[in-house]
């Protein structure tokens, strides 16, 4: 006996709903259980700092836990490859150095993930310029003299993780002022700096947000900003580009990423919480105290920043010769 017409349609919806992808039901339901943010990097950093400063806020907003998971290794590529390789549904994310992740295509030949197609933006949240800074034992007191004595003595150059933004900072100014560092590379700021204040590296390039606690104790000297402009917060320490290179500018940015396949309403929806909670007022002060900026954007924007710092980068890194075969 042939169905009638309500008992097709009923078959109909039936099957499409059964059909429906899953960004179409599970976005609608979302959240419905803890929430997992990946910080590529140790405890301690600035990737980490903004992590935890948000993790509450973020948690009330959306009504779940959010866990803060520290996967460090591979200049941050180990947790960006876990989080790349998670199901697209809004419940695994990467917070880190955007610029820093830009970079990686461009240092690593055998990247086991690309940014660009496994990962998708959701907003930027934070920018904190590089600082300059040297053990207090070292004789210089701007970038002018810590070149000279780079060219008479040998000088460790703590990287935070080759090919980091740091790193890569720190390789511009060199090529920019005939400086010559020994570089020696760990897997994170916090022990760069760590040995940086022990004084068994002498030079440093860092974040802001996780130097400038040791700069205000006088454990780390400031020689210079790596800002467009100077900085109230350290006093009168010039800018690098005041010190011979004009126009330098980095930093660190720290910003949020999803599996690309994330629909568009969750990736919406965290962007708007995300951005809520970072421009509150007891958090955007604090982190203003620590010298970071509250930077927001949309995804879109967002992809245009990372785009726009993959490109930058990758020149330097061609010129200097920097690929990892790894």
């Amino acid at each position: 006996m042939s169905l009638n017409r309500r008992q097709l349609l009923g078959t109909a919806l039936g099957a499409a709903a059964i059909a429906a992808p899953w960004s179409v039901r599970g976005a609608d339901a979302w959240p419905n259980k803890p929430i997992r943010i990946v910080v590529p990097y140790p405890p301690g950093g600035s990737s980490d700092i903004i992590a935890r400063s948000i993790s509450q806020p973020l948690s009330e907003a959306l009504k779940q836990p959010v866990i803060i998971d520290n996967k460090p290794g591979a200049n941050g590529n180990l947790g960006a490859d876990f989080v790349a390789k998670a199901a697209p549904d809004g419940y695994t994310l990467l917070l880190c150095d955007v610029g820093a992740l830009a970079i990686s295509p461009s240092i690593y030949t055998k990247l086991a993930f690309d940014p660009s197609k496994d990962l998708r933006g959701v907003t930027m949240l934070a920018y904190s310029p590089h600082l300059l800074v040297v053990h207090p034992s070292v004789k210089a007191s701007n970038l002018k003299e810590l070149v000279a004595l780079s060219k008479t003595s040998d000088l460790n150059f703590a990287v935070t993780a080759t090919g980091s933004a740091p790193h890569l900072a720190g390789v511009a100014v060199e090529r920019a002022t005939g400086a010559k560092w020994v570089y020696v590379p760990y897997k994170g700021g916090v022990q760069s700096i760590q040995d940086t204040v022990a004084g068994q590296t002498q030079v440093l390039m860092n974040g802001m947000l996780a130097t400038l606690p040791h700069v205000q104790s006088g454990k780390l000297k400031l020689l210079g900003v790596s800002k467009a402009t100077r900085m109230p917060l350290v006093g009168s320490v010039p800018t690098i580009a005041e010190q011979g290179v004009p126009g330098f500018e980095s930093g660190t940015w720290q910003g949020v990423r999803a599996p690309r396949g994330t629909p568009d309403a969750i990736v919406n929806r965290l962007n708007r919480e995300l951005i809520s909670v970072i421009r509150a007022a007891d958090i955007r002060s604090r982190l203003a105290g620590q010298g970071a900026e509250v930077v927001t954007m949309s995804p879109a924007e967002e992809e245009q920043f990372f785009n726009k710092e993959r490109a930058r980068w990758a020149q330097l890194v061609k010129d200097a010769n920097l690929r990892i075969d790894s």
